[in-house]
C-alpha cells in the first residue's frame, strides 16, 4: 500500500499590513534568544474540520487561503520581527560577533497551501501518530540558526479530504512558547474580527511587547566569543522512535493530585506536577535501569513571573529556564508519587528570580548555546510546552480544532509535549515520544495506563 504525500500546490511570502518605523529596526537577541540558535523551530499545528455541506470545495479552500493571508499580514504588523531574518555581524577589530534580527530586508513570512489524499481519521485514528504529520510543518529539521536564510516564520495550510491543518513553524530564537500561541492567538482574533467586517484598527487583547529585556550591566547586543557558527551548531537526527497520544481527563489528574499531595502530607503539589511525576516514574519504570544509574525530569519553566519585577505575558521572545529534579532510579521507584512530586514541586517553588539572574551571570561568562543531542539522554525525562496555552480558542472559520499536533522538531527518546485537553476542564494531552520497546514496555505498564483517558486522539 502506497502512503499518501503532502503535496505542495503554491507558495507566497506575506509582509507586515503598513510598516511602521518600529518594523524598520534591528531587533537585538538576548541571552535566553542566542542560546536557541542550535535547536530547532518550533512546530505546532492544529487540525480542522472542514465545514459541512460543503457546496464548492474550490471556492472554500480559495476563500480560506485569501482570508488567512490577509489576517496574516494584519498580525504580523504587531509581530513584525517574525517578518525579518536574522543577521549576524562580525568584525576583527575589535574582535566582535553578534547576532540579530533585521526586521526590514526581508521577503517576509511564507505562507504554503499543500494537499493530502488522506482524512481526519486517518490522521488520528491510528495508535502511533503517523509520520505523515512531520510532513504538514515547513522548516523540516531546520535549526533556528537558519533564520539567516530561511523565514523565521513558516505557515503551512494543508487541505485533507475532509479537514484543514494550519501548522506553524516560528524560530525558536525569536520567540517562545508563549510568544508562539500569543501570535497565533491574535492571528485567529483578526481573522474572525475581519470574518465580521472588521479591517482596521482592530483592538489586540495581548498587543506583543518587542522591548527585549537585559539586565542593567549588559547593553545589547551581546558580543558571543565566536569566529564562526560551526563553532556553536550541531544537526541532530532523532532516532526511530514511536509517538503517541495519551489523555487523561480532569478527573483522573485529579486523582493523581490527590494521591500525591496525601503521600507527602501537603496541599501544595499542582495538578501538572502530579502529573509529570506520574509520566517521569512510568517512563523510568519502562526503561528497566540499573537501580543506581541517576535519572532526572526536566520541566520548561515560564520565567517571566519569576522576575522581579516579573516581565509581562506578553513580553514577545524567550523567557524560559529548565527546572530540574534529580534523584537514582532506585529511589525514583521505591518511594511513592507523592515523593516524585514533591520533588518537582520544590524544584518549581526554588525557580525564582536570584535563581534566573544567577544563570543569566553564569552564561554571559562562558555562553552556552543549546545543542539537542544533549538533551538526548536515556536517563532523562523533558516535558516541554504547557496546558495552560490556549489552543483551542483558535478558530479561522471552521469551528473548534479537533486536535493538536507538533512536527519533527527538537524530538529525541524521552520527550513529552503537554497540551491542553481538547474537552478543557483540566483535562491534559501528552504527546510522548520513547523508543519503540520502551513504549511497548509503557503500554504495558498497568499503573501508567489506569490514569490513561484515551490513549489516541
Amino acid at each position: 500500500m502506497i502512503t499518501p504525500v503532502v503535496r505542495r500546490i503554491s507558495e507566497c511570502f506575506v509582509k507586515p499590513h503598513g510598516l511602521t518605523e518600529m518594523s524598520n529596526q534591528t531587533c537585538h537577541l538576548t541571552h535566553w534568544d542566542i542560546a536557541m540558535l542550535s535547536m530547532h523551530y518550533i512546530q505546532k499545528g492544529l487540525l480542522f474540520k472542514k465545514p459541512t455541506p460543503l457546496v464548492d470545495r474550490h471556492d472554500f479552500i480559495g476563500n480560506l487561503l485569501g482570508k488567512l493571508k490577509h489576517s496574516l499580514s494584519l498580525t504580523l504588523s504587531h509581530f513584525y520581527p517574525l517578518a525579518g531574518r536574522l543577521v549576524t555581524h562580525q568584525t576583527q577589530n575589535p574582535p566582535s560577533y553578534t547576532v540579530s534580527v533585521d526586521c526590514k530586508n526581508s521577503d517576509g513570512a511564507r505562507f504554503i497551501y499543500a494537499t493530502l489524499d488522506m482524512t481526519i481519521s486517518d490522521i488520528l485514528s491510528p495508535v502511533d501518530i503517523p509520520l505523515v504529520v512531520q510532513s504538514l510543518f515547513d522548516h523540516h529539521k531546520a535549526l533556528n540558526h537558519d533564520g539567516h536564510t530561511m523565514p523565521l516564520l513558516s505557515i503551512q495550510v494543508t487541505e485533507l479530504v475532509d479537514g484543514v491543518f494550519i501548522g506553524c513553524s516560528m524560530n525558536h530564537s525569536v520567540g517562545d512558547g508563549t510568544s508562539y500561541w500569543n501570535f497565533f492567538n491574535t492571528w485567529s482574533h483578526i481573522f474572525q474580527a475581519q470574518a465580521q467586517g472588521h479591517e482596521t484598527d482592530l483592538p489586540i487583547s495581548h498587543r506583543p511587547i518587542h522591548s527585549r529585556w537585559f539586565p542593567n550591566d549588559c547593553a545589547p547586543p551581546i558580543n558571543l566569543p565566536f569566529k564562526h557558527h560551526d563553532e556553536f551548531i550541531s544537526r541532530f537526527e532523532a532516532p526511530l522512535m514511536r509517538e503517541r497520544v495519551f489523555q487523561f481527563s480532569a478527573e483522573s489528574i485529579a486523582k493523581l493530585k490527590a494521591k500525591a499531595n496525601m503521600e507527602s502530607n501537603t496541599t501544595k503539589i499542582s495538578s501538572f506536577q502530579s502529573l509529570s511525576a506520574h509520566v517521569w516514574r512510568s517512563i523510568t519504570r519502562a526503561c528497566s535501569l540499573p537501580y543506581e544509574q541517576r535519572t532526572s525530569c526536566r520541566l520548561t519553566a515560564n520565567s517571566r513571573t519569576r522576575m522581579e519585577p516579573p516581565l509581562p505575558q506578553e513580553y514577545f521572545g524567550n523567557s524560559v529556564n529548565r527546572v530540574s529534579a534529580e534523584t537514582t532510579v532506585g529511589e525514583l521507584l521505591e518511594n511513592d508519587l507523592g515523593w516524585a512530586a514533591w520533588k518537582l514541586h520544590m524544584a518549581v517553588a526554588n525557580h525564582n528570580n536570584k535563581v534566573v539572574l544567577q544563570s543569566l551571570k553564569e552564561w554571559l561568562q562562558s555562553p552556552l548555546i543549546y545543542q539537542i543531542g544533549q538533551a538526548m539522554d536515556p536517563y532523562v525525562v523533558l516535558i516541554s510546552s504547557s496546558p495552560r496555552f490556549n489552543m483551542y480558542g483558535n478558530e479561522f472559520g471552521m469551528g473548534k480544532a479537533v486536535a493538536a499536533r507538533s512536527g519533527y522538531a527538537n524530538k529525541f527518546d524521552g520527550k513529552v509535549t503537554s497540551y491542553p485537553g481538547r474537552e478543557g476542564g483540566g483535562s491534559i494531552d501528552l504527546e510522548v515520544g520513547l523508543l519503540p520497546h520502551i513504549m511497548s514496555a509503557l503500554e504495558s505498564d498497568r499503573e501508567f495506563m489506569n490514569a490513561v483517558s484515551v490513549s489516541n486522539l
